[in-house]
Formats: structure tokens, sequence, C-alpha cells
């Protein structure tokens, strides 16, 4: 019988890795980025998508690393992988081709509409924060069939009606510019609070589960704009003691991501 630990006892890390792992089910191929997108594609590799494929931005393809890599680079990730591409033929090839199932991304700020921000916060002369920039996150956005986002924080800075700086514009905003992406943009934000979902362009991110112990409410407080809500919200279940096990004792023993 599967049993399942207090809350207490679970990170936040661990709680987002664990979900976000959930949703790749019945999913093959994943762009990943590097952090907890890389915890949730190892985890469901060893639970619910034995199946899955994993590409990185460095051109690694069908990775199968023997321990969790600290950079799109680290050597690791070559070792055991199907193919080793060129960027050219990475970007040109495999996104642009249509041959990822979901590009799996983290963000500064998320708008509505599932546009991201990875460059400032603040002013982009004089910024609080300057974050890493886009990566490949505007070609993950326009390529790939859907986008799922982890985000560490759920609150309306994070969660907000206007981004600071749009670095990878979802396929609403990219319309609005003339530009047809390939794929529909983001369909689930995985947070600290809850689960938020969208069925492609023309809709708003709306919440669809929370966590035990998590309201509607504090949801739509901790975010920047009236939050649409389902007319069914479900309760996440939480993380098991099995999922856990494979997540602290396998993925991530040496702790790279887990806080």
């Amino acid at each position: 019988m599967t049993t399942t630990t207090e809350p207490d006892a679970v990170t936040s890390s661990e709680l987002l890795s664990v979900v976000a792992s959930r949703e790749l089910a019945s999913r093959r191929t994943v762009f990943a980025g590097i952090g907890l997108p890389t915890l949730a594609t190892e985890l469901a590799r060893l639970t619910v998508a034995p199946q899955i494929e994993v590409v990185y931005e460095s051109g690694v393809c069908g990775a199968h690393p023997s321990h969790l890599p600290e950079t799109i680079a680290d050597a690791v990730l070559i070792s055991g992988a199907e193919a080793v591409l060129s960027m050219p033929a990475l970007f040109g090839c495999v996104l642009q081709g249509g041959h990822i199932d979901v590009g799996f991304l983290g963000a500064a700020q998320i708008d509505r509409w599932g546009s991201l921000n990875t460059s400032v916060i603040g002013d982009w002369e004089s910024p609080r924060v300057r974050l890493p920039g886009s990566g490949g996150g505007i070609e993950v956005m326009a390529n790939s069939r859907e986008v799922f986002v982890v985000m560490r924080r759920h609150d309306p800075r994070s969660f907000t009606g206007s981004l600071d700086f749009c670095t990878t514009p979802g396929p609403d905003r990219a319309l609005s510019e003339g530009i047809r992406p390939l794929g529909v943009g983001v369909t689930r934000v995985i947070t600290e609070l809850g689960i938020l979902a969208r069925g492609g362009i023309g809709e708003e991110l709306r919440l669809i589960a929370v966590h035990p112990g998590v309201t509607v409410e504090r949801v739509r407080e901790a975010t920047g704009w009236d939050l649409k809500v389902s007319d069914e919200v479900g309760t996440v279940p939480p993380p098991t003691a099995a999922e856990l096990r494979l997540l602290r004792e396998d993925v991530d023993p040496g702790r790279v991501y887990l806080r």
C-alpha cells in the first residue's frame, strides 16, 4: 500500500518536482530546462513515463545521465545519450521540425496568457535583478506542442498582470505581432499553491487544482490578475513516500537542485 508523508516533511522543491513529474504521464519527448524541470523529467522516467526522451539545449537528445547535470553543458549528459546534435540541427530540425511534445521551462514572471520573463525584474535600464535571459526559451515556446512551467514562487510579483520584460512571448502575444507559432504555448503551471492550466490560444490560465490546505481565495490573492477558476477545483494528491524516496535517493542524492 502506498503511503504519503506529512506535508511539513516535504520541501517546496520536492513538492514541485513530484507534482510536475506526474504531468508528464503519456508524454514522449521533453525539452527540459536545468533545475526543477530536470528533477521532474528524471522522476517521471522512473515512475509515470519510462519511455520519456529528454532533450537538452546543448544538443543532447535522449539523455541518460548517471547523475544530475549541473548545467546544460555538463559532460554527464553526453555519456549514454542517444545523440548529440549541433545547435543548428537541434533548433532547426528537432524543435522547428515539431518533434517536441513538451517544453519544460522555469521563469521569474508569468502573465495570464503564459508569456514569460527571465530577463530582468524592474526597469530594463536599471533593473533590481538581472536574470539569465532567454537561452532557448523563445524557440521552445514557439515550437513545442505545449509548454509546462514550474514556478518556485506564487505571488503577485511572479504572477503579474504586466511583465517587467517579455522574454518569451506566448502564442497569443506572438500572434498579435504577426508571428504564428507551431505550438499552443503554456498549458500547465505548477506552483507551491496548486496547478494552473489553459487549453491553448485565446484562453487565460485558470486554477484547476490546489494543494492540501490551500484555499481558492489564497491562490487568487497571490495572483496579480483576476484569476479565472475552474468550475471544479481538485486537490493535488501529496507526494507519496515512494516518490520522495526515488527523488531523494535516486534522482538527486547529492542535493544538486533539491532544497
